[in-house]
Protein backbone atom coordinates (compact mmCIF):
# COMPACT_ATOMS: atom_id res chain seq x y z
CA UNK A 1 0.00 0.00 0.00
CA UNK A 2 3.13 2.18 0.87
CA UNK A 3 4.47 1.47 -2.68
CA UNK A 4 1.36 2.44 -4.16
CA UNK A 5 0.78 5.60 -2.57
CA UNK A 6 4.64 6.27 -3.39
CA UNK A 7 4.54 5.17 -6.81
CA UNK A 8 1.18 8.00 -7.12
CA UNK A 9 3.32 10.81 -6.18
CA UNK A 10 6.35 10.01 -8.24
CA UNK A 11 3.87 10.35 -10.72
CA UNK A 12 1.83 13.13 -10.13
CA UNK A 13 5.51 15.06 -9.72
CA UNK A 14 6.51 13.78 -13.08
CA UNK A 15 3.42 14.60 -14.70
CA UNK A 16 3.64 18.09 -13.03
CA UNK A 17 7.62 18.90 -14.30
CA UNK A 18 6.57 17.80 -18.01
CA UNK A 19 3.48 20.46 -17.80
CA UNK A 20 6.09 23.00 -16.58
CA UNK A 21 8.68 21.83 -18.91
CA UNK A 22 6.30 22.21 -21.90
CA UNK A 23 5.06 25.53 -20.86
CA UNK A 24 8.62 26.70 -20.73
CA UNK A 25 9.41 25.51 -23.90
CA UNK A 26 6.45 27.38 -25.83
CA UNK A 27 8.07 29.08 -28.79
CA UNK A 28 7.91 33.14 -28.62
CA UNK A 29 5.82 34.12 -31.95
CA UNK A 30 8.23 35.40 -34.35
CA UNK A 31 8.02 38.51 -35.85
CA UNK A 32 9.36 40.94 -38.59
CA UNK A 33 12.61 41.57 -37.94
CA UNK A 34 15.78 43.55 -39.89
CA UNK A 35 19.51 42.65 -39.67
CA UNK A 36 22.60 44.02 -41.15
CA UNK A 37 24.92 41.58 -43.90
CA UNK A 38 28.33 42.07 -42.24
CA UNK A 39 28.25 45.74 -40.18
CA UNK A 40 25.75 48.87 -40.09
CA UNK A 41 28.41 51.30 -38.94
CA UNK A 42 27.44 55.00 -38.33
CA UNK A 43 28.05 57.31 -41.79
CA UNK A 44 28.41 54.22 -44.09
CA UNK A 45 26.21 52.17 -46.35
CA UNK A 46 25.36 48.78 -45.29
CA UNK A 47 22.54 45.51 -46.86
CA UNK A 48 20.14 44.68 -44.50
CA UNK A 49 18.01 41.89 -44.71
CA UNK A 50 14.22 42.50 -43.50
CA UNK A 51 13.00 38.90 -42.70
CA UNK A 52 9.34 38.18 -42.66
CA UNK A 53 8.03 34.79 -41.34
CA UNK A 54 4.72 33.33 -41.69
CA UNK A 55 2.53 33.28 -38.38
CA UNK A 56 -0.05 31.85 -39.86
CA UNK A 57 -1.40 28.66 -40.40
CA UNK A 58 -4.36 28.79 -42.96
CA UNK A 59 -2.72 31.94 -44.77
CA UNK A 60 -0.06 33.09 -47.40
CA UNK A 61 1.87 36.45 -46.54
CA UNK A 62 1.13 38.51 -49.73
CA UNK A 63 2.68 42.05 -48.91
CA UNK A 64 5.10 43.43 -46.77
CA UNK A 65 5.62 47.69 -46.69
CA UNK A 66 8.47 48.55 -44.88
CA UNK A 67 8.52 52.64 -43.56
CA UNK A 68 11.86 54.17 -43.35
CA UNK A 69 12.97 56.81 -40.81
CA UNK A 70 11.23 60.01 -41.23
CA UNK A 71 13.73 61.42 -38.55
CA UNK A 72 16.87 60.15 -39.86
CA UNK A 73 16.17 59.93 -43.83
CA UNK A 74 18.44 57.94 -46.01
CA UNK A 75 20.08 59.45 -49.49
CA UNK A 76 20.16 55.93 -50.99
CA UNK A 77 17.77 53.21 -50.71
CA UNK A 78 17.77 50.33 -53.59
CA UNK A 79 16.31 46.86 -53.28
CA UNK A 80 17.26 43.88 -54.70
CA UNK A 81 14.74 41.82 -56.48
CA UNK A 82 13.38 39.16 -54.55
CA UNK A 83 12.40 36.14 -57.00
CA UNK A 84 8.26 35.83 -57.23
CA UNK A 85 8.24 39.33 -55.53
CA UNK A 86 7.14 42.88 -57.23
CA UNK A 87 8.64 45.86 -55.41
CA UNK A 88 7.23 49.42 -55.16
CA UNK A 89 9.99 52.65 -54.04
CA UNK A 90 7.83 55.47 -52.83
CA UNK A 91 9.76 58.77 -52.59
CA UNK A 92 8.77 61.99 -50.64
CA UNK A 93 9.59 65.66 -50.71
CA UNK A 94 12.06 66.52 -47.27
CA UNK A 95 11.48 69.21 -45.36
CA UNK A 96 15.24 69.63 -44.60
CA UNK A 97 17.16 68.53 -48.12
CA UNK A 98 19.84 66.03 -47.66
CA UNK A 99 23.85 66.84 -48.75
CA UNK A 100 25.18 63.90 -50.12
CA UNK A 101 28.81 64.04 -52.00
CA UNK A 102 28.38 67.63 -52.11
CA UNK A 103 24.72 67.71 -53.89
CA UNK A 104 21.49 68.96 -52.12
CA UNK A 105 19.05 66.03 -52.48
CA UNK A 106 15.05 66.96 -52.35
CA UNK A 107 13.68 64.35 -51.58
CA UNK A 108 14.24 60.60 -50.12
CA UNK A 109 12.55 56.94 -50.27
CA UNK A 110 10.31 56.56 -47.91
CA UNK A 111 8.56 53.39 -48.19
CA UNK A 112 9.22 50.42 -49.73
CA UNK A 113 6.35 47.98 -50.78
CA UNK A 114 6.88 43.94 -52.06
CA UNK A 115 3.76 42.49 -53.32
CA UNK A 116 3.47 38.61 -54.06
CA UNK A 117 3.37 37.84 -57.61
CA UNK A 118 2.05 34.05 -57.12
CA UNK A 119 1.30 32.41 -53.23
CA UNK A 120 3.75 34.68 -51.41
CA UNK A 121 5.38 33.34 -47.76
CA UNK A 122 3.07 30.16 -47.02
CA UNK A 123 2.51 28.84 -43.78
CA UNK A 124 5.65 27.27 -41.97
CA UNK A 125 8.65 29.56 -44.10
CA UNK A 126 9.56 33.10 -43.88
CA UNK A 127 11.08 35.28 -46.78
CA UNK A 128 14.09 37.71 -46.74
CA UNK A 129 13.92 41.26 -48.14
CA UNK A 130 17.19 43.04 -48.94
CA UNK A 131 18.08 46.53 -48.82
CA UNK A 132 21.11 48.69 -49.86
CA UNK A 133 21.19 51.62 -47.37
CA UNK A 134 23.57 54.94 -47.41
CA UNK A 135 24.56 56.81 -45.97
CA UNK A 136 23.53 55.84 -42.46
CA UNK A 137 23.62 58.49 -39.71
CA UNK A 138 25.91 59.41 -37.36
CA UNK A 139 23.93 61.24 -34.75
CA UNK A 140 21.58 57.70 -33.12
CA UNK A 141 22.16 54.07 -32.26
CA UNK A 142 19.52 52.75 -33.94
CA UNK A 143 17.09 52.81 -36.85
CA UNK A 144 13.34 51.91 -36.65
CA UNK A 145 11.88 50.83 -39.79
CA UNK A 146 7.69 50.48 -39.20
CA UNK A 147 6.75 47.47 -41.11
CA UNK A 148 3.23 46.27 -42.20
CA UNK A 149 2.63 42.26 -43.17
CA UNK A 150 -0.95 41.62 -44.85
CA UNK A 151 -1.75 38.46 -45.46
CA UNK A 152 -4.19 36.31 -48.23
CA UNK A 153 -6.95 36.77 -45.63
CA UNK A 154 -6.63 40.01 -45.99
CA UNK A 155 -5.62 40.25 -42.26
CA UNK A 156 -3.10 43.20 -41.44
CA UNK A 157 -0.48 43.09 -38.35
CA UNK A 158 0.96 46.40 -38.17
CA UNK A 159 4.64 46.29 -36.65
CA UNK A 160 5.49 49.33 -35.69
CA UNK A 161 5.29 49.48 -31.60
CA UNK A 162 8.54 51.12 -30.72
CA UNK A 163 10.57 49.17 -28.59
CA UNK A 164 11.44 50.80 -25.22
CA UNK A 165 14.89 50.54 -23.11
CA UNK A 166 14.30 48.80 -19.70
CA UNK A 167 10.78 47.42 -21.46
CA UNK A 168 9.55 44.11 -22.41
CA UNK A 169 9.33 43.84 -26.04
CA UNK A 170 5.82 45.05 -27.09
CA UNK A 171 3.63 42.75 -28.27
CA UNK A 172 4.59 44.04 -31.73
CA UNK A 173 7.83 45.50 -31.96
CA UNK A 174 8.73 47.14 -34.69
CA UNK A 175 12.28 45.82 -37.27
CA UNK A 176 14.85 47.81 -35.11
CA UNK A 177 18.31 48.20 -36.60
CA UNK A 178 21.24 49.00 -34.04
CA UNK A 179 24.41 51.12 -35.87
CA UNK A 180 28.03 50.51 -34.57
CA UNK A 181 30.47 53.13 -34.14
CA UNK A 182 32.01 54.98 -37.33
CA UNK A 183 34.89 54.04 -39.37
CA UNK A 184 37.05 55.32 -41.79
CA UNK A 185 37.62 52.41 -44.07
CA UNK A 186 40.03 53.98 -46.47
CA UNK A 187 42.57 55.67 -43.50
CA UNK A 188 42.12 52.42 -41.36
CA UNK A 189 43.24 50.47 -44.37
CA UNK A 190 45.77 52.75 -44.50
CA UNK A 191 46.98 52.87 -41.15
CA UNK A 192 46.26 49.36 -40.54
CA UNK A 193 48.39 48.62 -43.76
CA UNK A 194 51.33 51.18 -42.68
CA UNK A 195 51.56 49.54 -39.21
CA UNK A 196 51.27 45.86 -40.54
CA UNK A 197 54.14 46.95 -42.50
CA UNK A 198 56.33 48.76 -39.73
CA UNK A 199 55.66 45.34 -38.05
CA UNK A 200 56.44 42.78 -40.16
CA UNK A 201 59.53 43.58 -39.86
CA UNK A 202 59.68 43.64 -36.03
CA UNK A 203 58.07 39.72 -36.87
CA UNK A 204 60.03 38.99 -39.19
CA UNK A 205 62.84 39.19 -36.88
CA UNK A 206 61.27 38.29 -33.99
CA UNK A 207 60.31 34.49 -35.89
CA UNK A 208 63.86 34.59 -36.97
CA UNK A 209 65.61 34.95 -33.79
CA UNK A 210 62.86 32.30 -32.65
CA UNK A 211 64.28 29.47 -35.40
CA UNK A 212 67.85 30.59 -34.25
CA UNK A 213 66.79 30.01 -30.32
CA UNK A 214 64.68 27.31 -31.60
CA UNK A 215 68.01 25.67 -33.71
CA UNK A 216 70.46 26.06 -30.55
CA UNK A 217 68.17 24.65 -28.38
CA UNK A 218 67.77 21.64 -29.91
CA UNK A 219 71.54 21.48 -30.90
CA UNK A 220 71.60 21.39 -26.71
CA UNK A 221 69.30 18.40 -26.41
CA UNK A 222 70.90 16.76 -29.48
CA UNK A 223 74.42 16.80 -27.30
CA UNK A 224 73.20 16.13 -23.97
CA UNK A 225 71.15 13.10 -25.75
CA UNK A 226 74.11 11.95 -27.14
CA UNK A 227 76.46 12.39 -23.59
CA UNK A 228 73.76 10.63 -22.16
CA UNK A 229 74.11 7.74 -24.73
CA UNK A 230 77.42 7.65 -24.29
CA UNK A 231 77.59 7.31 -20.52
CA UNK A 232 75.19 4.47 -20.58
CA UNK A 233 77.67 2.54 -23.06
CA UNK A 234 80.25 3.03 -20.90
CA UNK A 235 78.59 1.81 -18.02
CA UNK A 236 77.02 -1.00 -19.64
CA UNK A 237 80.50 -2.05 -20.97
CA UNK A 238 81.79 -1.88 -17.68
CA UNK A 239 79.43 -4.22 -16.28
CA UNK A 240 79.68 -6.81 -19.02
CA UNK A 241 83.38 -6.73 -18.15
CA UNK A 242 83.15 -7.55 -14.36
CA UNK A 243 80.35 -10.27 -15.62
CA UNK A 244 82.92 -11.82 -17.93
CA UNK A 245 85.66 -11.64 -15.55
CA UNK A 246 83.29 -13.08 -12.28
Amino acid sequence: MQISRTASRVTAAVAVAGATVLAVSVPAFAHVSVQPEGTAAKGGYATVDFKVPNERDNASTTKVEVNLPADHPLASVMPQPVPGWSVKVTKSKLDKPLTMHGEKIGEAVTKVTWTADGKGIQPGYFQKFPLSLGALPEDTDQLVFKAIQTYSNKEVVRWIEVPQEGQDEPENPAPTLALSAATDDHHGTATAAGDDDAKGGDDNDAHQEAAADGTDNTARVLGIVGIVTGVAGVAYGVLAGRRRTA
